[in-house]
């Protein structure tokens, strides 16, 4: 049995990304909940409470950059690139955590609305637009390749149009007097971070639980091995996620020439990386002993 390792490594530069975005999503969840509290307005807190459950994120997916890192001992062998994928899971439920707070405050606010003063709502949302928007931008290069970080694009792309949706409901409240407009903006918060969230949620649980990766498909992997030259077959086919840029497999390969294995081996590993797979674990198998396995 032969192992192919081959690590793709977290993203380092996105790392000074991270940084900046917390200080500045941490600057804003200040001046947010400050303004929220001050003018008493729901929408304003709700945000920024949703804000500061994505600091918290960004926080969370800079240390399962560091986790990714540590390297495999003789009590954890892949390292603790596994945690990679818990951190995903548990930024996920943090946010639905966050979405049935929100809901709560809102059936609240409409049995007792306040006034709000809708010119300072719009104004704070504003600058949340620009932050927010700016960390988006930032993290979109990134997002294609790892879990951990398109759920950090996807949160700061629903901020942004969360914080735009503040911003009407300010000037909605400014012009109309409409004071109701604010825990129905913060009721479509919770649907757009719920939405945004649950693909998140749904990848995470996937892979916790060792499920095959978005974008790897079973079947596909099972011809492109077939394809090859001198395979017969093959069988016991598993695939993992062992981090969320990493997914191994292991599977028996069934050949006609015990003698051409290294050759094919190295075909196969060449090409199963070329499909996401970077970490292979191959068992050469002739067509007598497969069928001695198989009790025929």
């Amino acid at each position: 049995m032969e192992h192919h390792h081959h690590h793709t490594a977290p993203a380092q530069s996105l790392n000074g990304i991270f940084i900046l975005s917390i200080i500045l999503n941490g600057l804003f969840v200040l001046i947010e909940a400050g303004v929220g509290l001050w003018q008493n307005s729901l929408s304003l807190l709700s945000d920024a409470g949703h804000n500061l459950s994505d600091v918290f994120s960004l926080v969370l997916v800079l240390i399962a950059f560091r986790l990714a890192k540590v390297q495999r001992n003789e009590h954890f062998t892949y390292g603790y690139r596994k945690s990679t994928i818990l951190i995903s899971l548990l930024n996920a439920v943090i946010l639905l955590v966050a979405v049935g707070a929100i809901v709560i405050e809102s059936i609240h606010k409409f049995s007792e609305p306040t006034e709000v003063n809708g010119i300072a709502v719009s104004w704070t949302a504003g600058v949340g637009i620009l932050i927010n928007g700016a960390t988006a931008l930032l993290l979109m290069r990134g997002q294609k390749s790892d879990l951990n970080v398109r759920g950090a694009f996807l949160h700061m792309a629903a901020d942004t149009l969360v914080s735009v949706g503040v911003v009407i409901s300010g000037i909605v409240i400014h012009y109309t007097g409409w004071t109701v407009i604010d825990p129905i903006v913060s009721l479509i918060i919770a649907v757009v971070i719920l939405i945004s969230t649950w693909e998140l949620l749904s990848d995470s649980l996937r892979l916790a639980v060792d499920g095959i990766p978005d974008g790897v498909e079973l079947q596909e992997i099972e011809q492109l091995i077939k394809a090859s030259a001198h395979v017969m077959s093959t069988h016991h086919i598993h695939v993992w996620a062992i981090s969320t840029t990493e997914t191994a497999l292991t599977a028996h390969i069934v050949i006609d020439d015990l003698s051409c294995w290294p050759h094919v081996s190295e075909h196969l590993k060449h090409t199963l990386a070329e499909h996401g797979i970077s970490h292979a674990t191959l068992e050469p198998e002739t067509a007598d002993s497969h069928c001695h396995n198989q009790d025929c």
